[in-house]
């Protein structure tokens, strides 16, 4: 399979095709797609996937992915890498934790995100302004990071298992999601806080999620956590105190605790 390498931390690209070109591939980079006008099919990790105008998809560098179009297309793609995420370590948070969402829930979002309508003409704008951007990205850094922290943002309250409404999915990945998106937040995460979520009791909670998963909520949160504070350590943009507090934790001791817990350091 081919890999696309990219080593500018953002690029966007605008065109239109009739025929799609590119081999069946990943890449080293994320990708926002947006479908402006156009009719077809997305291919993604094999699950074929028909789009039409206004469509949404991201794409993590661990998927692979092509298009079978069936009336001209025209794409908009917002590119960047964990270079350009995590450029300015004051500012980076907010972002790094959407992407870090979207790209776990990817279950959900490879089958593209269905939008309100007003909230499908905000993104379709916003997608606009970053394509007018895309002639000096290297000036207009700063202008693309807000469009992508408005589209990120956007894309994430029209996740299906998050909206409130009584009628949420209680499937696992419905509580997949809620622990995603919530991990920040340690007092969120517990079945006390969770279970009402689902209209579920607690004690059903941890049964379920261990008989579907085959692990223990707790662990799985745990070892997510975990996963997310070493990646941030090995950017090296971060202090310990930084990502305990990110996360909620109670000071840097209980950081290292953790990560000898997960490493037996």
């Amino acid at each position: 399979m081919k890999r696309y390498r990219q080593f500018e931390p953002i690029l966007v690209s605008e065109f239109k095709s009739s025929d799609w070109t590119h081999p069946e591939h990943n890449h080293n980079h994320y990708e926002f797609i947006f479908i402006a006008n156009g009719l077809g099919t997305h291919v993604i990790n094999g699950h074929p996937v028909p789009y039409q105008s206004g469509a949404v998809f991201f794409i993590g560098p661990e998927e692979y992915h092509y298009f079978e179009i069936e009336q001209e297309t025209h794409f908009i793609y917002l590119k960047f890498t964990d270079a350009y995420i995590y450029r300015n370590a004051t500012d980076s948070g907010e972002l790094t934790r959407h992407v870090e969402y979207l790209r776990k829930s990817r279950e959900t979002h490879q089958h593209g995100f269905s939008l309100l309508s007003a909230d499908l003409l905000t993104v379709r704008l916003l997608f606009q302004v970053i394509a007018s951007l895309q002639y000096d990205t290297f000036a207009n850094q700063d202008l693309i990071w807000y469009q992508l922290l408005s589209i990120s943002t956007v894309l994430m309250r029209n996740m299906p298992e998050l909206q409130a409404n009584a009628g949420r999915s209680r499937d696992l990945q419905a509580i997949f999601c809620y622990i995603h998106k919530n991990i920040y937040t340690p007092d969120l995460l517990r079945s006390q806080v969770m279970a009402p979520y689902f209209n579920i009791t607690p004690d059903y909670l941890g049964t379920y999620f261990k008989r579907k998963a085959g692990i223990t909520i707790r662990s799985y949160i745990q070892r997510y956590r975990d996963t997310l504070i070493r990646q941030r350590i090995s950017a090296g943009r971060m202090i310990l105190k930084e990502i305990a507090d990110e996360f909620g934790l109670t000071d840097v001791s209980h950081l290292s605790k953790i990560l000898q817990k997960g490493t037996g350091l």
